[in-house]
């Protein structure tokens, strides 16, 4: 059994994994709050160059039948995603004039 959480093609992402492999858009927009733009910046920075491939690799399973680092790699991207605005127009983890905003979803889109 690996160590690993991600696929080993997306070994520059591992250090991203533990902190970034959220289930829940909830999860990922607590985390994304409670992260400074160093660290937004990182991820974004290794992460965003690789979405096309990590997306490409997950279309080559089902998606009711992910294996667990496939699953774990499309969360970091969903992750990677929930983070780019910050990066590349707000420049901060917050939505600007964006007042209190909160995500409160109902029901989750799960693979």
């Amino acid at each position: 059994m690996s160590d690993t959480l991600l696929p080993e093609a997306f070994a520059e992402l591992e250090p991203f994994a533990a902190t970034w492999c959220l289930a829940t858009e909830p999860e990922r927009y607590e985390r994304r709050l409670a992260s400074d733009m160093t660290e937004l910046q990182a991820l974004y920075d290794v992460g965003f160059p690789r979405i096309e491939e990590a997306l490409a690799y997950c279309d080559e399973f089902p998606l009711d039948a992910l294996p667990e680092q496939a699953r774990r790699l499309l969360e970091l991207v969903h992750s990677i995603i929930m983070v780019s605005m910050c990066v590349e127009i707000w420049h901060q983890p917050r939505v600007v004039d964006g007042a209190n905003a909160e995500i409160h979803r109902v029901a989750e889109p799960l693979p």
